[in-house]
């Protein structure tokens, strides 16, 4: 490993990220060395990381190398390996630009849950394709202190329970995970997402993201909670025939989420680098070591 590591800090909708460009996979990220990158007061701070590695020079990632030359190997903020992330996609697709790797127009990411197609606006607002929602059968239920609410379990390539309230407030602080049942249901963990209505195909929504605690925006819930919300209003697109699109409020900002009559969903949003250097030699060697 050099001794020093250059970095860069991004974020889409305030879900921030700390990217370490890696081409040729040479850097080990550690669970404990990713904490460490997202520390919010010792290390660099952030929700998770982005490690961006060529396809062709990962494991994972080898057999999505045709389709896609680099892979975004996330991981939340407390060093555990993650499927996707919906905001990380767009920040990702961002550093490339930025870094000179692709222009405005269409590109390929891989991810652990599969090839994700991307449209980088002249507008600078970054269009995802997130692939098809599963949902899962059976009845799951979130509580939060002695309030509990019947939620939708959706499945965007990880796992989510979307909850609706009557207030977003009743999600209390989201330091720790809203207990689910029941717990078979989601063997790895899961994303709880609260909901409230703001007006017609307009919602807003609080999440606490598996591994991270309560992040201002998550991706692959906005997702979830437009498919969710679809099916709760009798508005979906498989049935309809019409392409059913939502707006989804989260503290850091709008995301816009379209599902497709054949099930594709769409997300778009901002994306911002704004920041870059290179980690301090001597707290890199102890976070690590």
């Amino acid at each position: 490993m050099s001794t020093r590591i250059a970095f860069l800090k991004g974020h889409g909708t305030e879900n921030d990220f700390v990217i370490v460009p890696d081409p040729e996979n040479a850097i080990e990220l550690s669970p404990a060395a990713v904490a460490a990158l997202c520390d919010r007061r010792a290390g660099l701070g952030g929700d998770g990381v982005l490690h961006v590695v060529r396809s062709a020079a990962h494991a994972e990632a080898r057999g999505m190398a045709a389709e896609a030359e680099w892979f975004m190997d996330y991981r939340n903020g407390d060093g555990s390996v993650a499927e996707m992330c919906g905001n990380g996609v767009r920040v990702f697709a961002r550093y490339l630009q930025h870094a000179g790797h692709v222009a405005e127009g269409d590109l390929t990411i891989a991810t652990r849950a599969g090839v994700k197609t991307v449209h980088i606006a002249k507008d600078g607002d970054i269009t995802v394709g997130m692939g098809r929602a599963r949902l899962p059968e059976g009845d799951v239920t979130v509580t939060v202190g002695e309030r509990s609410w019947p939620a939708r379990n959706v499945n965007m390539g990880n796992p989510h329970a979307v909850a609706f309230v009557a207030d977003l407030a009743h999600a209390g602080d989201l330091y720790t995970a809203p207990p689910v049942s029941p717990a078979a249901a989601y063997p790895d963990g899961v994303n709880v997402e609260f909901v409230v209505d703001r007006g017609p195909r307009h919602v807003a929504m609080r999440v606490h993201e598996r591994g991270s605690g309560e992040t201002r925006s998550c991706g692959t819930g906005a997702c979830a909670v437009a498919v969710a919300t679809a099916r709760r209003d009798g508005t979906d697109p498989a049935v309809t025939g019409t392409p059913a699109t939502y707006t989804v409020d989260v503290p850091g900002g709008r995301l816009a989420i379209t599902e497709r009559p054949d099930g594709e969903i769409e997300m778009t949003g901002p994306a911002v680098i704004v920041a870059e250097g290179e980690i301090d030699a001597e707290w890199l060697a102890h976070a690590f070591g």
